[in-house]
């Protein structure tokens, strides 16, 4: 069973969720932490985080992780497998077809009709991300990380995944 559920759960996100990656994570969360509960808010986003770390399509490996953590190695398999079904089937049988028709301008109104709901969708993540930081670590802490994070990245240019690895051992060093 739980095998099907890990399935189910990164297969639906790949198929709802147009242009994969960023436009997928708030359809995975949703699966991961609100209707199975493998997961809750903070190690999702900590899974997020390190996944952003790493080289490669985030879905892919947040599929490989939490498949992984849930049902072993079979589970991971079946978690990315899972994640790129739906373009890998879809490709094969609409190539043809949409290569036609790519500069239609239905096609074109369509793609700019998803955008704004994907925008959307990851302002309401970014936020439930930010309140769980807020209300586990306390105002100072988030504000503290969110403007150091900022000057990092903005002013002084470092790759977003060290900022991600100095936030995370920043985090251990307080926790621990």
């Amino acid at each position: 069973m739980i095998y099907w559920q890990i399935f189910l759960a990164f297969f639906i996100p790949g198929i709802v969720g147009y242009g994969g990656g960023p436009a997928s994570i708030p359809l995975i969360e949703n699966e991961v932490v609100d209707r199975y509960e493998w997961m809750d808010v903070n190690e999702f986003s900590e899974a997020l985080a390190i996944g952003n770390a790493l080289p490669g399509p985030i879905a892919t490996k947040m599929a490989g992780y939490i498949g992984y953590e849930e049902g072993g190695i079979l589970g991971g398999i079946i978690g990315v497998f899972a994640t790129v079904a739906p373009s890998l089937f879809l490709m094969i049988m609409l190539l043809g077809f949409l290569y036609r028709y790519k500069e239609s301008p239905k096609v074109k109104r369509m793609t700019s009709y998803i955008r704004p709901t994907i925008a959307v969708l990851l302002g309401v993540m970014a936020f439930n991300f930010f309140f769980t930081s807020y209300s586990d670590s306390g105002i100072w802490q988030t504000i503290f990380l969110v403007v150091i994070s900022f000057l990092l990245m903005e002013r002084w240019k470092v790759h977003p995944a060290l900022v991600i690895l100095g936030a995370m051992g920043y985090g251990a060093l307080l926790m621990g």
